[in-house]
């Protein structure tokens, strides 16, 4: 096999190494393990609702949590099913309120909410979006032992029933997402997923890591306060179709899906890679670089030193932060080194902590950025831009020493890679 096949924004991009082959060069694809997926999954998502049994409804409203547009969460198999669901609980449409998780990202405008929500569920129920920064829309539920100050969205805490839909998969420093994350980070206060946050330079803030993760147990702990009566989780495979289901409480449905993730998502890697060819996983993972750095961050894990990653992210939406963009264009951020050494003065921020997550990789690597962002705001966040993505990878292997090794991961995202030198460590 010579010609390898990545997810480009809503679409692929194939990038030919019969060249690198010839010239001996190791070529290894780096994904995760096929799944059959579910043959009906809405009846999947039925049958596991009803294992989890019906929740006890006396009144009050419920809330539902449930992802935004950055999140390839397939609503439209999971939201009927939950809403016939409660009506069997006795939660009537009217005593239904759906919050969009945005977490920091701005918040969703109601024309948008079609992009995430299914057009029978937006015209039967009540739907809003999340805003971290609305101090009138929060609630202050306490700290965390870790420190944390939960402040919470008042609408969804307000309610006596609440619910959690999402995804577990790996995430680059709280381990998994999934379970209370969408509740706990997606519906949080910006104080809140600050603190938070600032832990994921913590040793054991790492990709697959779940009971000694500091960030993943303080959102269990967020998410205890906060309350979460109901998970529906699922596990998507390679073509986001769904693997498996899971509904339940909080703790349960994460034990119980984590294996699954691992035995499916984590590849171990024989040694570390002279050149990698990633991409996230397309659209929404590359939806913009606050999304597509994940990328990189699971890639130079099995990067060498002085190695080189080549990213296809169409980043549609450009660097997805507003705050990113502008502490970067402090004239000062010219280099790798001038970035991480202003984080380290200044202190963890949201929205500068994706320019420290982007340099702390390419202090030791050498990143190139494919993207559709204009070449000069690539270059302003320290992202070598290219034009030609196969032109690009010629580039690269006619800069390899003999005998290199190549990896080509095409769900970065969504792979957790393991140097078998260095063992699990989960």
């Amino acid at each position: 096999m010579s010609t390898y096949r990545l997810p480009y924004g809503h679409a692929h991009l194939d990038c030919d190494l019969a060249a690198a082959r010839l010239a001996g060069h190791v070529i290894e694809q780096i994904e995760p393990a096929s799944a059959e997926p579910v043959a009906d999954p809405v009846a999947a998502v039925a049958a596991a609702l009803d294992a989890a049994g019906l929740p006890r409804y006396h009144g009050g409203g419920c809330a539902i949590a449930i992802n935004d547009r950055t999140r390839p969460v397939p609503h439209a198999h999971l939201l009927p099913p939950l809403v016939e669901y409660l009506a069997r609980a006795g939660v009537p449409d009217d005593e239904i309120v759906f919050v969009i998780a945005t977490g920091t990202h701005a918040p969703m405008p109601a024309a948008q909410f079609g992009d995430v929500v299914p057009p029978a569920i937006l015209s039967r129920y009540r739907v809003i979006s999340h805003d971290a920064r609305d101090a009138a829309g929060l609630v202050s539920l306490g700290d965390t032992p870790r420190g944390t100050p939960v402040v919470a969205n008042r609408e969804f805490c307000a309610q006596a029933l609440r619910v959690v839909v999402g995804v577990i998969e790996p995430h680059q420093f709280v381990g998994f997402s999934g379970g209370v994350k969408s509740a706990a980070i997606g519906l949080a206060g910006y104080a809140t997923i600050t603190h938070n946050h600032s832990m994921m330079a913590r040793p054991l803030a790492a990709i697959g890591r779940y009971e000694d993760n500091p960030c993943r147990q303080d959102i269990e702990d967020i998410g205890a306060r906060i309350g979460v009566h109901l998970v529906l989780n699922v596990i998507l495979g390679g073509d986001k179709q769904i693997i498996r289901v899971l509904a339940g409480p909080p703790v349960d449905v994460m034990r119980a899906g984590i294996p699954l993730v691992r035995r499916i998502n984590q590849v171990e890697v024989t040694a570390p890679f002279d050149l990698m060819i990633v991409s996230p996983g397309g659209y929404p993972k590359d939806v913009n670089v606050y999304q597509a750095q994940k990328a990189l961050a699971h890639a130079t894990l099995v990067t060498r030193a002085g190695g080189t990653v080549l990213l296809a992210a169409a980043c549609d939406d450009g660097s997805g932060s507003e705050a990113y963009e502008a502490w970067m264009a402090d004239p000062a951020m010219t280099s790798h080194a001038a970035v991480l050494a202003r984080f380290a003065r200044e202190g963890y921020r949201i929205g500068p902590h994706k320019a420290f997550q982007i340099s702390r990789d390419a202090s030791r690597v050498t990143i190139r950025l494919y993207s559709q962002m204009a070449p000069a705001v690539a270059a302003r966040l320290l992202l070598e831009p290219v034009s030609d993505f196969q032109a690009a990878i010629v580039r690269a292997v006619r800069d390899l020493p003999p005998g290199s090794r190549i990896g080509v991961m095409p769900r970065a995202n969504a792979t957790i890679p393991v140097l078998q030198t260095r063992g699990s460590g989960f």
